[in-house]
């Protein structure tokens, strides 16, 4: 298969900006022709995302983002063409909601302890209701003057030793590679860069993964450089896994990254779709 491929977004149906409509829309109009939806523990945005694609003829992915644990960190596991129907991956995905829904309150009771009133609610609110993520306590605290962009509200307040942080309590790495593998999906571990691990835990983690039957490491990403691009690739040769590719795009209030931009993955890649059949996207 020979065209722009983005196996990497999110939704308002998580963290995202735009709905799975629009997202599928901006999509299209960047020149993507395969759209993965990738959402943070859930599968809500799929059904929507998937009729917008039809009727506008862009190739779809389903997808889904798990939290995992490991060795203490969070991670992030990608699951690429699942079947949103699969019982084992929907309870596996329940459980870290219900863990996301009591996260939520905590980081709400914690902030208001820092004389910050209101922000369970209002992350709410910016969530339409759906999942509540650290990126809506984020903008609340833009929003409400406490910070002046997001990045600067995790390091101020939502990373280790900071006054709204709680810890993770997320699935275990095979747990989370059962649950694509039993949907019928490839697990990939997503922005493998991002961790900033030292490159012996990367090549541990990484082994664990592959035993678990994982089946890609996300090699061009929107938060990779072009030379953690080849860095990745030469891990992904290392382990003998499938390239992905996917910009991590949350809507266009971030636009260092956005949609059709992603380069070619580096030269020795084996791509994580290369023997899908011409038309498994669409």
């Amino acid at each position: 298969m020979s065209c722009t491929i983005d196996l990497h977004a999110h939704s308002t149906a998580s963290d995202g900006t735009l709905t799975p409509s629009e997202l599928m829309r901006r999509a299209a109009s960047a020149g993507v022709e395969v759209m993965a939806l990738t959402d943070h523990d859930t599968l809500a945005g799929l059904a929507e995302a998937a009729r917008a694609a039809a009727d506008i003829g862009l190739g779809f992915v389903p997808g889904v983002e798990v939290s995992v644990t490991w060795q203490g960190g969070t991670v992030h596991i990608v699951g690429i063409g699942v079947n949103a129907d699969s019982e084992v991956l929907q309870r596996g995905l329940a459980g870290l909601r219900e863990f996301r829904d009591w996260r939520a309150e905590e980081i709400g009771r914690r902030l208001a302890r820092e004389g910050i009133a209101g922000s369970f609610e209002r992350a709410r609110e910016l969530s339409n209701g759906q999942l509540i993520s650290r990126t809506h306590f984020a903008r609340f605290l833009v929003e409400a003057g406490h910070c002046r962009d997001v990045r600067s509200v995790f390091h101020k307040y939502l990373v280790p030793g900071r006054p709204g942080f709680v810890a993770g309590q997320w699935a275990e790495l095979g747990d989370a590679v059962r649950w694509i593998r039993s949907a019928g999906g490839q697990a990939v571990i997503a922005h493998p860069a991002r961790y900033k691990m030292t490159r012996s835990k990367l090549r541990r983690l990484v082994a664990e993964f592959v035993e678990a039957g994982g089946e890609g490491l996300e090699v061009v990403s929107g938060s990779h450089s072009r030379d953690e691009y080849f860095t990745m690739g030469q891990l992904s040769r290392d382990f003998e896994l499938c390239a992905s590719a996917g910009s991590d795009y949350h809507g266009p209030e971030h636009p260092w990254i956005e949609l059709g931009r992603l380069p070619e993955l580096p030269p020795g890649c084996t791509p994580i779709w290369h023997d899908w059949p011409i038309d498994a996207a669409n």
